[in-house]
């Protein structure tokens, strides 16, 4: 993201300017309070929203490859169809890309086993959890094998159990996969425990404060109860306080 800002009319500048590198294989979470832009910018880097000014620059592994087949969306609901069924609300993508029922029914259940959804794809959403919900619409987004995944603060709903449950899962398949991923989140104990980076966001207009890495050989039970962590989380904290300052005497 280089430059990169967001205005309304009705509301002025909500977002930047930002420069941001993501690294390809690398996990960073953007930290900051609501309404400081960091849903705004996970849809700039999507294409779903245009910026006021600036640039995205994806790198694809061909230059054929269309943005919608190289990054996957997770929303903050899992948005998923009522009235179809999890196989279907998976392959979605594929279907809409007009690939062949068959091999679009394969890839679907590839990526329901990567979210230990496997048994589950005959199911309708009102019979699933939210935390199972999620999953399906974590699948959805996996199931053209993009190369970026971005996550809108996916958990923010669910319980504290499902949600340490889904961010064990998260971090199995960015290791397993090798995704690139961008998470949102007002979380500091979620972001230092998922990311390898930490981007610390400034309130409304939003804009990078500071970057926080995060060098933990494992991300595990034991690390979230690590004195390690502790200081992790307490560095995050102080630096959003700032960065919240900041924007206060701007």
């Amino acid at each position: 993201m280089r430059g990169i800002t967001k205005a309304y009319d009705d509301r002025g500048t909500v977002l930047g300017p930002i420069d941001l590198e993501v690294q390809r294989g690398e996990f960073i979470s953007m930290l900051g309070p609501s309404g400081c832009g960091k849903s705004t910018a996970l849809r700039i880097i999507a294409g779903l929203t245009a910026p006021t000014s600036g640039m995205v620059d994806l790198k694809r592994r061909t230059s054929a490859e269309s943005a919608a087949r190289s990054i996957g969306f997770v929303f903050q609901e899992p948005t998923l169809m009522p009235w179809a069924t999890v196989r279907d609300n998976v392959r979605l993508p594929l279907t809409l890309a007009g690939l062949p029922q068959g091999d679009a029914n394969r890839h679907a259940q590839v990526a329901l086993t990567r979210v230990g959804l496997a048994e589950f794809g005959a199911a309708f959403p009102r019979e699933l959890s939210g935390g199972m919900k999620m999953r399906v619409s974590l699948a959805r987004a996996l199931v053209t094998d993009p190369d970026v995944l971005l996550l809108d603060e996916p958990f923010a709903a669910l319980d504290e159990i499902t949600r340490f449950r889904l961010n064990n899962d998260l971090v199995a398949l960015w290791r397993n996969l090798g995704k690139t991923v961008v998470f949102v989140t007002h979380s500091v104990f979620e972001s230092v425990y998922l990311s390898e980076r930490v981007v610390v966001m400034t309130g409304r207009p939003g804009r990078v404060h500071t970057e926080i890495r995060i060098d933990a050989a494992q991300r595990d039970e034991a690390f979230r109860t690590s004195a390690e962590y502790v200081a992790y989380c307490r560095r995050a904290s102080l630096a959003l306080a700032e960065a919240s300052g900041a924007q206060a005497d701007a």
